[in-house]
């Protein structure tokens, strides 16, 4: 295939506005797959992504096109919506030279479709504005190219207006991919340089790398390098995704495919390296390897436990497992004296801790418990700590903006920045990172009456007034229960924990005293109190000093019973306050 008539791009846009469904319309009108055996978003192989309707990985396709009687060859990689998952856009889109930047027609622009633009405009990609969802009768298809034009700057003619469930215009779309965006640049002369932006693992095959071709080519047989970690091998298989995996001879320059080269460990093929020929030996001083990905950082911790405790073992190996295709997942060991052996978990966000647990429901038939969730603080030498900020950015209808506005300023919000378009507003605020485990999102979300979208980038790190909370049963600290929280806020929090609490324990045969305590101080204090047994219920008469004997014999049984009962609290108690604060 000749380079010009390659054509590598990617679909963007806010999640639920229709990336998964134009993907479908274009493999079926390309005849990538048969018209018959589509079913709803075909790309998404992931059950839980076809469940919640949201698609969570990336996923290159390759089509064929004639135009003009000329065989073009597009290379399709659809990308998630979800803030969570915006480090698999940024990869995707280091590998294409375009992107179609779709809006959907009853919602107009939204947190992602900015956040998505922004992006691709570091890349320097060109793009084709696309309205979908033009066959609704709620659309509102004048507004929303005003937005587009308003908002970026495209011009009115540039965009296209497309149904990507009826297919209407999708051949207009496909001849705009074909005449707008370029033809991938690189010179097949040069040597091998491939740069990888994604690696699954395959448990027969090993590691299979996804490669972008920019300089060079490469062929079944070879020997190839992989820059970082500088581990020479042999590929074993190559080709190119229609979307399973075709074999082929070569991948040549400004192709995606895939590379096999039998290595096992997916720690060993970095994602953002630079494949190049392992034949480049001296000349290795000379050789640039391209600029490759920033590693993306977990943000928000839980604590992850099997509900049995038996599970452990099976638990370890099932995160081991998920992170051979899941880099963003890290974990290491710990332990609660409450639910035993476990792990501290990282994860990008609490979709993505969410996917995550239900991954393990589902592929390893496991079930978990996770604990409350934390942000990655950071201590000084002098005990300090430091909190991470985010630059949070609201999009809402103008009629919501005063609600959302006292939201944000009760979660400790300072507002950087207020705009108003075409039929939405844009506020921007210097905010906590904790303040999305703290539910903003869901509150935003029922003040708007489900209009406001989000979008978030990490700032900086700024110290932070914290105290530390504990609750405890009889004098025996609940470790999982332990938090960070605010001074100003940190007594409200330890008395809504320990009345929760209350409410959650189960009665015993000896009292129960709950307390809060802040920074070593009690600040609150409940009690459940005991099951009474009656003693004197067999008794029908008698000596009184029968009777207060008998009492005595049982206060002092209880007392003993104090001192030597281990507290013992169900996991469901424990799960009741954990769900209400996730």
């Amino acid at each position: 295939m000749e380079q010009k008539n390659i054509r590598n791009f990617a679909i963007i846009a806010h999640v639920d506005h229709g990336k998964s469904t134009l993907a479908d319309r274009l493999l079926e009108i390309t005849k990538t797959i048969p018209k018959e055996k589509i079913t709803e978003q075909f790309l998404d192989q992931n059950p839980i992504s076809r469940r919640r309707g949201i698609t969570i990985k990336l996923a290159p396709v390759r089509m064929k096109y004639i135009l003009n009687s000329e065989l073009y060859i597009l290379n399709l990689i659809d990308t998630p919506g979800h803030v969570d998952f915006s480090y698999e856009v940024s990869r995707t889109l280091a590998a294409c030279e375009g992107a179609i930047l779709l809006v959907d027609a009853t919602q107009g622009i939204q947190a992602q479709t900015v956040a998505h633009f922004r992006e691709a405009k570091k890349q320097n990609l060109v793009m084709i504005p696309v309205v979908n969802k033009i066959d609704l009768p709620s659309a509102q298809i004048e507004s929303t190219s005003k937005e587009l034009a308003g908002t970026f700057g495209f011009k009115e003619e540039e965009i296209i207006y497309i149904s990507a469930k009826t297919g209407k215009n999708i051949e207009s779309l496909l001849e705009a991919v074909v005449k707008r965006l370029p033809a991938p640049k690189g010179e097949k002369d040069k040597t091998l340089r491939g740069l990888i932006f994604d690696a699954v693992y395959d448990e027969f095959r090993g590691v299979v790398a996804y490669v972008r071709i920019v300089d060079g080519q490469v062929k079944k047989g070879e020997k190839i390098e992989f820059y970082q970690n500088n581990i020479e091998s042999e590929i074993t298989d190559l080709g190119y995704f229609s979307p399973h995996l075709v074999s082929s001879n070569e991948i040549t320059t400004g192709e995606i495919g895939y590379v096999i080269t039998g290595v096992k460990d997916i720690r060993k093929v970095r994602v953002g390296d630079t494949v190049r020929s392992s034949e480049f030996g001296a000349q290795s001083s000379e050789f640039e390897p391209l600029p490759g990905y920033k590693i993306p950082k977990p943000m928000v911790f839980f604590g992850v436990y099997p509900k049995s405790t038996n599970d452990y073992a099976y638990l370890k190996e099932s995160l081991a497992k998920l992170t051979l295709n899941d880099t963003a997942l890290t974990y290491t060991e710990e332990y609660s004296s409450y639910l035993g052996s476990g792990f501290r978990v990282g994860f990008l966000g609490l979709l993505h801790a969410q996917i995550v647990k239900e991954r393990i429901k589902q592929e390893f038939n496991l079930e978990i418990l996770l604990t409350m969730p934390h942000v990655l603080y950071e201590k000084r030498e002098d005990g300090t700590i430091l909190e991470p900020y985010m630059k949070l950015i609201v999009y809402t209808p103008k009629d919501y903006v005063g609600p959302i506005m006292n939201i944000c300023q009760s979660r400790k919000g300072s507002l950087l920045d207020l705009n108003y378009h075409e039929s939405y507003a844009a506020l921007s605020y210097d905010m906590p990172f904790s303040m999305f485990i703290r539910g903003i999102s869901s509150d935003l979300k029922s003040k708007s009456k489900g209009y406001a979208s989000l979008d978030y980038e990490l700032t900086s790190y700024k110290v932070a007034d914290l105290a530390k909370i504990e609750l405890k049963v009889n004098d025996i600290a609940i470790d999982i229960l332990s938090e960070l929280a605010y001074k100003d806020e940190a007594i409200h929090v330890a008395r809504q924990k320990a009345e929760r609490l209350k409410n959650s324990l189960p009665r015993q045969q000896f009292r129960q005293i709950i307390q809060g305590v802040v920074d070593g101080n009690i600040v609150t204090r409940e009690e459940t109190p005991p099951f009474r047994k009656d003693v004197l219920a067999k008794m029908s008469g008698g000596d009184r000093r029968r009777k207060d004997k008998l009492l005595e014999a049982q206060k002092k049984g209880k007392s003993r019973m104090i001192s030597q009962a281990k507290i013992s609290i169900p996991q469901e108690a424990l799960l009741s306050i954990i769900e209400e604060n996730n």
